[in-house]
C-alpha cells in the first residue's frame, strides 16, 4: 500500500510538473536587423569569358556590403528581406583580346580593336518567407527570395572595325542603368552570443534573365554575325558574415 502511494505520488507529481511545462511561455525567434559583408561571385553565364556566348558578361568575383533582416509574423515565421551593393568588377586586357579577336574572325575584316571601361556594380532588393529553426543558441534561417536588381553601370565596350576597303567603324555597347526582376533563395546560419545580439554567416543565391543593354554605331559592320548583346543575365551567389540586433 505504501509502495502504491509512493508510485501515485511520483505520477501525480510528474503530470504537473508536464502541466506546468506546458503552461509556461515557448522563447520564439525575434526579429532583427543585420549589417552583412562578404565576396559575390558570378555564376553561369554572367561568369563566362567567351566571345561565341552573347550572354557571357565576364563578371568577376567581388564585394558585397548591405543590410538583412526578419519581422517574425507568426511563431518562426517571418518575412525577410536583403538590400546590398555588389561589384562583379571589370573586363581585364586577356578579356577584351577574346572579344577583339573573335571580331576579327567572324567578320573577316582587316582588323578590330575593342576597348572597355566600367565596372559591374549593382543594387538587389529581395524579399520573401523566411522560417527559422533553433537549437539552443543557434538559429537556421531559409528563405525564398524574388525581388529586383538595379544597375548602377556596366562595362562600356568600344568596337573599333577596319574593313578590308579602309573604311572604319565605331560601336559601342553603353553603359546600363536598367532594372530586373530577381528571383533566389537565402540559408544563413546565426549564433546568439548576448542577449539581443548575433552574428552569422549567410548564403543567398540571386538570379535573374538579365538587365537590357543598348548598343550605339552601325551596327549593320557586324554583318548580322558578329557578337552583339541586347540583355545581360546575371546571377550571383554570395557569401557574407554578419552582426544583428534583435527588436
Amino acid at each position: 500500500m505504501k509502495k502504491t502511494l509512493t508510485l501515485i505520488s511520483i505520477i501525480t507529481l510528474l503530470s504537473f510538473y508536464a502541466k506546468a511545462q506546458d503552461s509556461e511561455p515557448k522563447e520564439y525567434v525575434k526579429s532583427y536587423l543585420a549589417l552583412i559583408g562578404g565576396v559575390s561571385t558570378p555564376l553561369g553565364d554572367f561568369k563566362a569569358s567567351t566571345y561565341e556566348n552573347n550572354k557571357a558578361g565576364f563578371a568577376k568575383r567581388g564585394v558585397a556590403i548591405g543590410f538583412e533582416g526578419a519581422v517574425y509574423v507568426y511563431k518562426n515565421l517571418a518575412i525577410g528581406a536583403q538590400l546590398t551593393f555588389q561589384d562583379q568588377g571589370e573586363l581585364t586586357i586577356p578579356d577584351v583580346q577574346i572579344l577583339a579577336n573573335g571580331y576579327n574572325k567572324i567578320l573577316k575584316v582587316n582588323s578590330t580593336l575593342v576597348q572597355s571601361v566600367g565596372r559591374y556594380h549593382s543594387i538587389n532588393f529581395m524579399g520573401g518567407p523566411q522560417y527559422s529553426f533553433t537549437y539552443g543558441k543557434f538559429i537556421l534561417d531559409l528563405r525564398a527570395d524574388a525581388g529586383l536588381i538595379k544597375s548602377s553601370s556596366t562595362p562600356v565596350y568600344t568596337i573599333f572595325v577596319s574593313s578590308k576597303s579602309n573604311t572604319s567603324t565605331t560601336i559601342t555597347q553603353n553603359d546600363s542603368k536598367a532594372s530586373a526582376f530577381a528571383y533566389g533563395g537565402n540559408a544563413g546560419l546565426r549564433w546568439e552570443f548576448a542577449d539581443g545580439w548575433d552574428i552569422g554567416v549567410r548564403f543567398n543565391y540571386v538570379k535573374s534573365d538579365g538587365i537590357k543593354i543598348s548598343t550605339t554605331g552601325d551596327i549593320s559592320a557586324l554583318n548580322g554575325t558578329g557578337r552583339l548583346v541586347t540583355k545581360q543575365p546575371i546571377t550571383e551567389l554570395q557569401s557574407t558574415f554578419g552582426i544583428g540586433v534583435h527588436f
